[in-house]
């Protein structure tokens, strides 16, 4: 049994973030999956780390929480053979840094938002926010487009920390904004990011419980067949 244990669920974009930098680094983690519907399990789980928020990485005892922190304690302990996802170069891994933030802020966070308002009654949602996530999306998708022009990955020539937090973030907030069709970098980045093995494989992970996602109606045929959930 190996000493790292990563609580998580197939279906958030935040632990398919951490899943795509553990297959890329090489580590051997003793998954478990998260399951928040039972009490008991929930009750352990916030026992284990208050803010209920997955994934967290448990090292030897230690508890690791928060997707950009965990790949980073991963590489710097973990990494087989000198894998990286985060450059030594102080100034390349700042830029690696700042997108995988601006990822997570801008694609990940407002795509959250509109899920959150699915998952309330008719008679609660609220139109507006949902209108500032979709202004949002729209800001950022023109920013990474931009970002993108000559570039195969958004920081740098490899595949980064960045690009882990990029493929679910993109992937979900497809679901509610599709990729406009001027936004040409950024819709062949996308294609990049899904043909990329280690992503492929975590989408492939997530496939069974998209049924239980709340913006399936947005989800590709190739990825999510409701007539076959």
């Amino acid at each position: 049994m190996t000493a790292l244990t990563l609580h998580y669920h197939p279906l958030s974009s935040c632990c398919q973030k951490v899943l795509i930098a553990i297959d890329l680094l090489g580590v051997e983690v003793d998954k478990r999956l998260l399951d928040l519907g039972n009490p008991a399990e929930r009750d352990a789980w916030l026992a284990l780390w208050p803010t209920g928020k997955m994934p967290l990485l448990v090292d030897q005892g230690r508890p690791v929480p928060e997707s950009s922190i965990i790949i980073e304690h991963l590489q710097h302990s973990h990494a087989a053979g000198g894998r990286t996802l985060i450059p030594h170069d102080a100034a390349d891994a700042l830029d690696v840094r700042l997108w995988d933030r601006l990822f997570d802020l801008y694609v990940m966070t407002p795509m959250q938002a509109f899920t959150a308002d699915l998952l309330k009654p008719e008679g609660d949602r609220d139109p507006r926010s949902v209108a500032r996530a979709r202004d949002t999306l729209s800001m950022a998708y023109a920013m990474i487009d931009r970002r993108l022009e000559g570039r195969t990955w958004v920081a740098g020539d490899a595949f980064s920390m960045a690009d882990c937090a990029a493929a679910p973030a993109l992937f979900y907030a497809a679901t509610y904004l599709p990729l406009p069709p001027q936004r040409v970098q950024l819709s062949a980045y996308f294609e990049r990011l899904m043909d990329h093995p280690s992503v492929a494989a975590v989408i492939d992970q997530a496939r069974p419980y998209f049924k239980f996602y709340p913006g399936r109606a947005g989800l590709s045929r190739r990825f999510f067949d409701p007539t076959a959930a």
